[in-house]
């Protein structure tokens, strides 16, 4: 995948389609966020108030308050009742408080209801686009740079929405509110108290431009980090098998320092800005403070006014300040967007819903197919002009040396990949107009390295079919030749494997797929080279019971065993993405070819025929 995240128009755009049906939850977040801001503004004035109309008295300069505040002052009783009875002014202004403290908890849970649910709907959505890329995709997408983004970008951008998101139409309420009040009060201590905010946007605005480039620097520092580690779990075992654990351990260094780096540059482009923002806004409040006590003083200010000024240089400069490291977030937020619409932009494998399903009898024939994969480099041809065609019930078994196009040629069976050139046919009828989950479910593939889930013997088997009998179960459990090794397990099939099945060996993996394979019952079955982790007995031991077993299935059967391939009805010998040698085991012996050698090689005390 791409790691470079380019800007492009709409990078939120796709969001909106999440918050559309939590708009109720989002707008009213949005109006407690707007009142519980309009009541912290309140305070100050209501400060203001009871200072220059209650406790001090004055009509000089005093604020203007708006007439039917006065009215209901002067009509309930005036000064002389409230300095009676400061206890009212005590009541109204703790209601203020409450009232704050009641939206702000408001807004928290309405804001925590449409982000978790806005999470849980991308999330799905992820998976699902996931689900249903195509498997060229997904064969170049690194694993762990895709976990980072499911986890570390869906949380950055979680948290943006349900955090910074409100917090940021707070902050500009009380910014531009504070300033609008100040200005009308008294407009040369209003300049004085936005003397220094200039410097302030200023840097913001060079933290927010250097936070942008490094934060996406780390946010893929942290993939290739995710990646390594994620290789080298999955690769546990060959790591420990050659003793490469100081190699590794020097590999995570490596990316771990490039992670530290960019992580450090981040955090101290984020130092500094707290930093030089801090000391601009103390400094800020200490003129406000000094000039406008001198102008108390002077008679040119009155105390309710001060309290008003110094209250809302408070309020202006800290958000001022907080909009900046939210501008700045929401560069980081962008870039976790960007990375999540790649995902899901991601190209989609074609559904087929035109196309109709059909029930295989086994039959397949490739009429002069050829395959290039194709990448930023151009396309890399790996089959050529291949030819063969397979009756249902008979056993073709490939041999070829390492990249000749063996797998790549099953994978265009299973459609996985569609041939550039030339026909794959299925009893007769072109590929193509197929449904290619028809195909998948009615082609049963055993790989080399099956993947075995942290669940039971049982549930693992059982895992295309988890309703089917228990008889079935260890019927293809019989088949595979590995039932009597079940049964040694203490808890026989309810023995839990280990993740990625690390409890058990490579041949009682193999085996356990197998069976798993034969429980769907496919009319074409494909072996991968998964026989190769069991020893020659137990190898001749299953293929006899497959033999019994799939007498009407076709089956592919990729091996370097000449005992595995000589029974079958066709074998092709691959090489270069060609087919070099193709007939019976009698018929390519006779021959003096690659299929000949790597007999010689392997059977040199045998006779050179099978009956």
């Amino acid at each position: 995948m791409d790691k470079t995240v380019k800007k492009k128009q709409g990078t939120f755009s796709f969001i909106v389609g999440y918050l559309r049906s939590l708009r109720r939850y989002f707008i009213g977040a949005s109006v407690a966020t707007c009142i519980a801001a309009a009541m912290s503004l309140v305070l100050p004035l209501l400060f203001s108030f009871v200072v220059d109309y209650v406790l001090v008295p004055t009509d000089a300069g005093a604020i203007n308050f708006p007439a039917f505040i006065l009215n209901w002052y002067e009509n309930t009783g005036g000064h002389d009742y409230y300095i009676r009875n400061l206890w009212i002014m005590g009541l109204i202004l703790l209601g203020v408080m409450v009232i704050d403290g009641l939206f702000s908890w408001l807004q928290g849970r309405l804001t925590a209801r449409y982000n978790e649910d806005f999470a849980m709907k991308l999330r799905v959505s992820l998976f699902d686009r996931v689900q249903h890329a195509p498997y060229h995709y997904l064969s170049r997408t690194e694993t762990g740079d895709l976990i980072q983004r499911f986890i570390s970008d869906m949380d950055t951008l979680r948290r943006f929405l349900g955090q910074q998101l409100q917090e940021g139409l707070r902050c500009f309420i009380l910014v531009g509110v504070s300033a609008t009040v100040m200005f009308s009060v008294n407009w040369r201590m209003g300049l004085i108290s936005i003397a220094l905010t200039p410097l302030i946007v200023l840097s913001a605005y060079r933290y927010f431009k250097n936070q942008q480039k490094s934060f996406l620097k780390w946010d893929e520092a942290e993939g290739d980090l995710s990646t390594l580690v994620q290789e080298h779990l999955t690769g546990v075992r060959v790591v420990k098998a050659f003793a490469r654990q100081a190699f590794e351990v020097n590999r995570f260094h490596e990316k771990n320092t490039v992670l530290r780096k960019h992580g450090s540059k981040t955090m101290a482009y984020m130092a500094d800005f707290w930093m030089i923002s801090d000391f601009l806004c103390y400094v800020q409040i200490a003129v406000v403070g000094i000039v406008g006590v001198w102008q108390v003083v002077s008679g040119n200010l009155t105390a309710g006014e001060f309290i008003i000024f110094i209250s809302y240089v408070d309020r202006l400069l800290f958000p001022l300040r907080q909009l900046a490291r939210i501008i700045g977030d929401t560069s980081r937020a962008g870039i976790s967007a960007g990375r999540l619409k790649e995902v899901m932009e991601a190209p989609n494998e074609p559904t087929d819903e035109d196309l109709p399903n059909a029930e295989l009898e086994g039959g397949v024939e490739f009429d002069r197919v050829s395959f290039r994969y194709k990448d930023e480099e151009g396309n890399m041809e790996v089959l050529q002009n291949i030819s063969f065609k397979v009756e249902a019930g008979q056993t073709v078994g490939i041999l070829g040396p390492t990249g000749s196009g063996k797998s790549t040629l099953l994978h265009l069976l299973a459609r996985l990949y569609d041939p550039d050139e030339g026909e794959i046919r299925f009893d007769g009828k072109d590929a193509k107009e197929i449904s290619r989950y028809s195909i998948r479910k009615q082609v049963g593939y055993i790989l080399q390295e099956p993947f075995v889930f942290s669940r039971s013997i049982r549930d693992n088997i059982a895992l295309t079919v988890p309703d089917a009998p228990e008889h079935n179960v260890r019927k293809v459990a019989q088949i595979a030749s590995f039932e009597k090794e079940i049964k040694q397990f203490d808890q026989g099939y309810e023995t839990m494997v280990g993740e990625r099945g690390t409890t058990l060996s490579g041949g009682q993996k193999q085996r356990l797929a197998i069976a798993r394979t034969l429980l769907r019952n496919c009319p074409i079955l494909v072996f991968d080279d998964s026989l190769s982790a069991v020893d020659t007995t137990t190898d001749l031991e299953i293929r006899r019971h497959l033999k019994d077993e799939t007498d009407t299935k076709t089956v592919f059967l990729i091996t370097h065993r000449i005992t595995s391939l000589a029974t079958a009805d066709l074998i092709l010998v691959l090489d270069d993405g060609q087919i070099v040698e193709q007939g019976t085991h009698n018929d390519l012996i006779r021959q003096d070819g690659l299929y000949k050698r790597v007999y010689d090689l392997q059977n040199t005390d045998n006779p050179t025929e099978v009956a």
